[in-house]
């Protein structure tokens, strides 16, 4: 799902499980969007620098 929605963030692996293209990456719109859509929340985004989350929020 990840892959099919944001290709230039996300590609299919082996065992066709989504992968990061990169390392670091910026938050945009469609990568939060892609995050919060997980069905499975394997997304985790945080703040390069500092590790602060931004996605999944800390509760």
């Amino acid at each position: 799902m990840c892959a099919g929605s944001v290709p230039e963030a996300f590609a299919l692996g082996a065992g066709r499980r989504s992968r990061p293209v990169a390392e670091e990456t910026d938050a945009s719109a469609p990568v939060l969007a892609a995050a919060e859509n997980c069905p499975v929340e394997a997304i985790t985004i945080t703040v390069l620098g500092t590790g602060e989350a931004v996605f999944p929020p800390e509760e």
